[in-house]
Order: C-alpha cells, then structure tokens, then sequence
C-alpha cells in the first residue's frame, strides 16, 4: 500500500511541477487601458479625442494667436486697451470697406514688454473675415476660422 501511495505522491508533485514550470515561461498577461465605452470617464477620452481632431487654424499661426482668437470668439476681456478698437486700413493692405468693419486685436509676443508687431484683425461682427499680419500691417495672411462651439480646446 505504501509504494502506490507514494507513486501516486510523485505523479502529482512531478505533474505540478511542469505545470509551475509551464507557467513561469509564458509572458504576463497583458495590461489593457480604461475602456473608452459610452459610459467612461470623458477625461480620459478627451486626449484621443483630441490627438484624432486636425486643428483647424493654419500652421503659420502662433500658440498665442490662438489665443487671441479664443478671446475674440468670447467678446474679451482684452489684455489691451486698444484690443477691439476700430482697424481703419489706412496701409490699404486688406479690401475696402466701411469704416468701422475690422477691428484690430493685440497677439502677445513672448519676451516683450510691448505690444509688438502681430496683430489679428477681423471683419464683420460678429467676424466673418480674418487675417494675422506678424510685420504691423505691412503685409497680411487670410484664415478662416470655426464659428464658436467648434473652436480647438
């Protein structure tokens, strides 16, 4: 009775222990992210959201235009004074209008302790017509951009 019970004793710990040996070689399993199902958390969907969204301002505008534009869109308040006031065109580089159409809008430069040199300056109100000069009104570049609601975070 004593040699059955020790082969059954060896099978089992020589059976167990290719099964741990098994085990030790196999990779962990993998480690998935938060699911992005309706019902997750929208903080973490948002950066996906996001990185899949195109911006839909061009390129050659800087970060701080951008944020110019969001100030605009919000109707201020203005960092200053002259941010708003009437663009009266006198270098007649943007087309011809009435009086009063663009206004004129201050985009910070990094570093200054001054207004600097770009500048938005929009048509129409609420805006229907954009442009960013870099040089202070000696030359112009034309954009377009989403009407407020689908502006860029």
């Amino acid at each position: 009775m004593r040699k059955p019970l020790l082969l059954v004793i060896a099978v089992v710990l020589l059976v167990g222990g290719l099964w741990g040996m098994r085990a030790a070689q196999q990779p962990p399993p993998p480690q998935f992210a938060p699911s992005l199902a309706a019902g997750a958390d929208a903080a973490v969907q948002a950066p996906a959201a996001r990185a899949q969204r195109p911006d839909p301002l061009p390129a050659f505008l800087p970060a701080e235009a951008r944020d110019t534009i969001a100030l605009i869109q919000r109707g201020g308040p203005y960092p200053h004074r002259q941010d708003g006031s009437t663009f009266g065109n006198r270098e007649r580089q943007l087309p011809q209008r009435p009086r009063g159409y663009y206004r004129e809008y201050t985009v910070d430069t990094p570093g200054l302790n001054h207004r600097g040199a770009k500048r938005i300056v929009t048509g129409g109100d609420p805006p229907d017509a954009w442009y960013y000069t870099d040089d202070h009104y000696q030359s112009f570049r034309s954009f377009n951009v989403p009407a407020t609601g689908e502006q860029h975070e």
